[in-house]
């Protein structure tokens, strides 16, 4: 008669010996840590979970993400065994010509998201759990960490709102083997006090032995049955579980076992291996009933924008304008806001849209997490919070770049043109921040038309977007009808005698105009360039406007000189030799009207007259 218990047993040891094997043969990485969660595993993927394993990109399967990356040869041992590759492959694990690297990343066709940077994976785990209940889909959703993660507060966060939405198919594993890199963590195995903390924060928090298949298998059980709340597996473990060596000893973290400490090692293992009479190999359940967790296409392209001649609107305000425009046309597309959705006024779009709106509330990590989350099952999810917010998830947002997700982040109340609100709520590290990106695209929009065409762009562009908006309101620059394209920027001045020509966008770009009325009232021409595309940033227009200017751009922005507009320019332009003179804030800013911050930090009309009136004459 089979045994399950006993299969999957032998099954995870197995798994304990390839994540030596592949360890040793790359010389490092972390076999304890993967020892300790190998009962785990073998029982979630081989009992617990439905997914095809043919298909490992199936929508229709359960999901699963490993917050504690670190342990990667146990999750690459579960797919060997699962038949994606052979065993030996596994031997190649961080070689750069391989695809098993030091944590997993989404190269491979069972990773979603790539994790490590510890304390990520819950708020990813909770966006793909609210798809599954946006879409009516049946998948589970599961995500392993470590305990020692568990000290990031943006596990909490992540806790506290899966708990307030009620996902009672997210399922957290906490495999709490004691014992961090440098020294036991925080509670070590006060299993009480673990429960109670999760407890807290409203989750139905069960104890478990890690170790014990049975016991595992029943709490699993367990929080399936849950409702109206998710569910923690708090499992108790040994780190280096099986070896007598290394287990449950520090010291060991990250560290790969020498060859022959690896044959000790293996052969204990083996000796742990208990004889199966059944012979039945576990394998997992396929997903059950129809696939329905698929996002619908776009219907339609929707309207443009239809703003009147002189009328005054943020770039804010644009954006939540043509976001909700595009709500019943583009079905793909969720909003999550950090709690200020009245001042990004995303509001508009939960008022069309409210099924495809989600509060993120004040914590920005999850917020970010769960638009990760959302964009591994398909969905366009837009991001939107303050642009100084944005920086409290630069981790978040460093990961979602390597992960190529199809995310838009909105920051607005960008820059020191936010006046009177000071200095901690001025974005100015921003387009640093999105710019440092592998791949990224970067959008500066300066009217409300402008503003509207980023939005659009932005949803139809693959991969991950960032848009700067606004304050302040201003006038529109440009029709209703103007074509806007990423990479390309907009020549709104240009003569034959221009001395310089200044490239700015945003607030900047409208003193940029001011100051080209007060030149010319003094018989002095300057061109004027919307850059609109920070990156991919536009260097034929560049290169052209500088060379009606004598070689010469002036680069002005509501932004830090690092890594803003003016790096922008010059990194597109100086190879060729043209001058770019920069003006950007510096200094510490403080509280004030929008046109004394501009005036006092040299960003606006009269410090751009005063740059070009100190170029040398024709």
């Amino acid at each position: 008669m089979p045994n399950p218990d006993l299969a999957l047993h032998n099954l995870a040891t197995q798994l304990r010996i390839d994540s030596i094997r592949a360890t040793t043969a790359a010389g490092s990485g972390h076999p304890t840590s993967s020892m300790s969660a190998a009962d785990i595993m073998a029982t979630l993927f081989f009992d617990v979970m439905r997914l095809d394993p043919k298909q490992p990109q199936s929508p229709a399967n359960d999901k699963f993400v490993l917050s504690k990356g670190h342990a990667a040869p146990v999750l690459y041992s579960v797919w060997a065994e699962l038949g994606l590759y052979p065993r030996e492959h596994l031997l190649t694990l961080r070689r750069i010509d391989s695809d098993l690297e030091g944590h997993p990343t989404p190269e491979l066709p069972f990773v979603a998201v790539p994790t490590g940077s510890l304390g990520q994976g819950l708020a990813v785990g909770l966006g793909m759990a609210l798809q599954a209940r946006l879409a009516g889909a049946p998948y589970r959703t599961y995500v392993l960490m470590g305990d020692g993660e568990t000290a990031e507060g943006s596990v909490w966060e992540a806790a506290e709102v899966a708990a307030f939405y009620g996902v009672d198919n997210l399922c957290a594993i906490v495999d709490v083997n004691r014992l961090g890199q440098s020294q036991p963590t925080m509670w070590q195995h006060d299993m009480e006090t673990h429960q109670r903390r999760w407890a807290g924060f409203g989750w139905n928090a069960l104890v478990v032995d890690g170790h014990n298949i049975a016991g595992l298998r029943a709490a699993f059980v367990q929080a399936e049955k849950a409702q109206g709340r998710p569910t923690v597996l708090l499992a108790r473990t040994l780190k280096g579980k099986g070896v007598s060596f290394i287990e449950d000893k520090n010291g060991w973290h990250g560290k790969a076992l020498k060859p022959e400490e690896a044959d000790a090692a293996i052969k204990e293992l083996q000796q742990a291996v208990r004889p199966d009479p059944a012979g039945v190999k576990p394998w997992p359940s396929l997903p059950a009933g129809a696939n329905n967790s698929a996002v619908a296409p776009v219907r339609a392209a929707a309207p443009g924008p239809s703003f009147k001649p002189g009328q005054q609107i943020a770039t804010r305000e644009a954006f939540g304008q043509a976001l909700a425009a595009l709500a019943p046309y583009d079905l793909r597309l969720v909003t999550i806001d950090g709690d200020v959705e009245n001042s990004t006024f995303t509001q508009d779009f939960q008022k069309v849209s409210p099924e495809r709106f989600f509060e993120g509330y004040i914590a920005e990590q999850n917020m970010t997490g769960m638009a990760m989350g959302f964009a591994t099952t398909g969905r366009v999810p837009f991001v939107s919070t303050f642009a100084c917010f944005l920086t409290r998830a630069a981790d978040f947002v460093r990961l979602a770049g390597l992960a190529r997700a199809n995310v838009k982040f909105v920051g607005t109340h960008a820059g020191i043109s936010i006046g009177e609100d000071g200095a901690s709520q001025m974005g100015l590290e921003d387009l640093a921040l999105f710019r440092a990106l592998a791949e990224s695209t970067v959008l500066y929009p300066s009217d409300g038309v402008s503003a509207w065409r980023a939005v659009e762009l932005a949803a139809a562009q693959p991969g991950l977007c960032y848009i700067r908006t606004g304050r302040p309101k201003a006038g529109l620059i440009y029709a209703n009808d103007e074509p806007f394209a990423i990479g390309k920027a907009k020549v709104l001045k240009q003569s034959a005698r221009d001395r310089a020509t200044v490239v700015a966008a945003g607030v900047t770009l409208f003193e940029a105009l001011k100051a080209y009325e007060a030149l010319q009232a003094k018989g002095v021409a300057i061109g004027v360039v919307d850059l609109f595309s920070v990156r991919p940033v536009d260097r034929d227009t560049l290169l052209a406007a500088a060379r009606a200017a004598h070689n010469t751009l002036i680069t002005v922005e509501d932004h830090y000189a690092a890594g803003g507009v003016g790096d922008a320019v010059s990194e597109a332009v100086s190879p060729a030799g043209v001058r770019v003179l920069r003006l950007a804030v510096e200094g510490m800013p403080r509280s004030g009207t929008p046109e004394e911050l501009l005036h006092r930090y040299r960003i606006d009309a009269d410090a751009i007259v005063a740059c070009v009136e100190s170029l040398p004459a024709d």
